[in-house]
């Protein structure tokens, strides 16, 4: 029966199977699902929206019988063609609505739909004083918990605890043919023989939709103390992270350059946002007096955290009581301190009170389009390939400084031995369908108007290509692989042979996100 089923047929059958709400074939809302933070690819056949886990299984199945192309998408924020697909033709399967929470406090896990954004799901654990180990990156208003299983991402709690897949104990994955398939053979642990897990963290849905995700609980601690450091070099700078990484006393830390400091970090929106910042430090800090305390701290040191050196790095040290996070703070300053000097703490307390902040850096500060390039890198390379991207920067600067073009740095831990080092692209250049639908007409509206610039786009794109080269020059990994990064062109003959096997067990047709992985 496979390809027997025309197209019309299809959306019929998916109409009826998910209701008229969950299946939008409208031309403007296509566009938008075409495209990401980056680039537009082709106009999937229809976005549809399964309300259930049940409905998603159904609406896989009739994909399938067709003969059609499946693309997941979470939240949306991804920069790598993750849910974009340049041949278009395709359902784009939209998780969002998978969004039930179910919290076993006995066995300390819980269990969460995979559209379920990082932000709700912490508001509903803090309620009860739980915790995920990691809990989300800084886009968790949008990002959702199967988004970044599906890519693999890191922020908070990423130096206690490592990345997004290093705190699952199993998912529930929708296969290419409808059935559902459980990883874990217990529910107490995820390693129970071989990790079937995970095979499904970092695959880009190129192995199946994931439905159901099952996360361990730790304890909220209440006490934290926001430390931050100045450096004069990158050498510096990585040194001193370097300790701190080994040492593992932060829950969180992340590193900002000083363009990006002063830039997109630094941007204010207006009266109304200060005042709103103002009012979750406060709802945030474990006692009235601290807030006050943390709000005049922010107030004296103004922007002058944003230009207390080239880089920048600011650590959020928990405890179990003020004394441990105390003593914790202590040691840090003494491993980092070596390395650089102490400078107020404004950034991670607005951080630390705003963890999730709203999407308004998927543009540059001054409305410009933005595309971060990362890499994972080990520590004996992180200062050579810093050197080599200046250099390269160095090469091009003329042409950059014409078009307007620039570049910021960000850094983050990848547990004790891997160094993120992420790079903001900015170009002046018209929006996509994307932007304009996530910041809303209001937003965009206050915003410099940039007319479609072809010129600025191509020199952006090739500076985006040279710096993922780069980065494989220095054997670097990545996250939010998609179609982006090089996978399986990096993998040795037997393992790639082992991916294309798996795939095609999973998915004979190669239906699932087909191009994901370099599958």
């Amino acid at each position: 029966m496979r390809g027997a089923m025309t197209m019309a047929d299809l959306l019929h059958s998916l109409r009826q199977a998910l209701g008229s709400a969950g299946v939008e074939t409208g031309a403007d809302r296509l566009r938008y699902f075409a495209s990401d933070v980056y680039r537009t690819g082709g106009l999937p056949l229809a976005a549809v929206r399964p309300a259930t886990v049940e409905a998603l299984q159904e609406a896989v199945r009739l994909c399938a019988a067709a003969g059609v192309a499946m693309v997941p998408r979470g939240g949306g924020a991804s920069y790598t063609d993750g849910y974009v697909r340049p041949e278009g033709g395709h359902v784009l399967i939209d998780t969002g609505a998978l969004d039930a929470i179910m919290i076993d406090e006995t066995n300390a896990v819980v269990t969460a739909g995979a559209g379920v954004t990082w932000a709700n799901l912490k508001t509903a654990l803090e309620a009860k004083g739980l915790r995920t180990p990691f809990w989300g990156p800084f886009s968790g208003l949008a990002a959702t918990v199967g988004g970044s299983m599906s890519q693999n991402t890191l922020s908070h709690g990423s130096t206690a605890h490592g990345i997004s897949a290093q705190s699952v104990i199993g998912f529930d994955v929708v296969l290419a043919n409808g059935d559902l398939l459980t990883t874990n053979a217990c529910d107490a642990m995820r390693w129970y023989g071989p990790d079937l897990t995970g095979l499904f963290t970092g695959d880009c849905g190129a192995f199946g939709i994931k439905a159901r995700v099952r996360l361990p609980l730790l304890p909220v601690l209440a006490e934290a103390v926001p430390v931050s450091f100045a450096f004069d070099s990158f050498a510096d700078y990585h040194a001193g992270v370097r300790a701190a990484q080994i040492a593992r006393l932060d829950d969180s830390h992340f590193g900002l350059d000083l363009a990006l400091s002063q830039g997109q970090i630094a941007r204010q929106e207006g009266m109304g946002a200060r005042l709103k910042i103002a009012l979750q430090v406060m709802q945030n800090a474990p006692s009235r007096l601290k807030g006050l305390a943390s709000l005049v701290k922010m107030a004296i040191a103004g922007e002058n955290p944003m230009r207390a050196g080239q880089y920048m790095c600011h650590f959020i040290v928990e405890g179990f009581d003020a004394g441990d996070a105390a003593h914790k703070a202590r040691q840090l300053r003494r491993i980092v301190g070596r390395h650089g000097r102490e400078i107020a703490n404004t950034v991670p307390t607005f951080v630390r009170s705003v963890p999730f902040a709203p999407l308004f850096n998927i543009l540059g500060p001054g409305g410009e389009r933005w595309v971060p390039v990362h890499g994972v890198l080990t520590h004996d390379r992180a200062v050579a390939f810093n050197d080599a991207f200046h250099a390269l920067l160095a090469a091009r600067k003329a042409e950059m400084d014409r078009l307007g073009v620039w570049t910021g740095t960000m850094f983050s831990p990848v547990g004790p031995s891997g160094f993120l080092y992420e790079i903001a692209l900015y170009w002046p250049d018209a929006r996509t369908d994307y932007h304009l639908t996530t910041l809303g007409a209001d937003y965009i509206a206050g915003l410099a108007d940039f007319p479609a610039n072809p010129e600025a786009a191509a020199c952006a794109d090739d500076l985006k290509e040279a710096i993922v080269d780069l980065f494989q020059q220095f054997g670097a990994g990545h996250f939010q692989i998609g179609r982006a990064y090089p996978y399986r062109a990096r993998l040795p003959e037997r393992a790639s042979g082992l991916l294309a096997a798996v795939k095609r067990e999973l998915d004979p047709d190669g239906l699932m996100n087909p191009g994901a992985l370099g599958l």
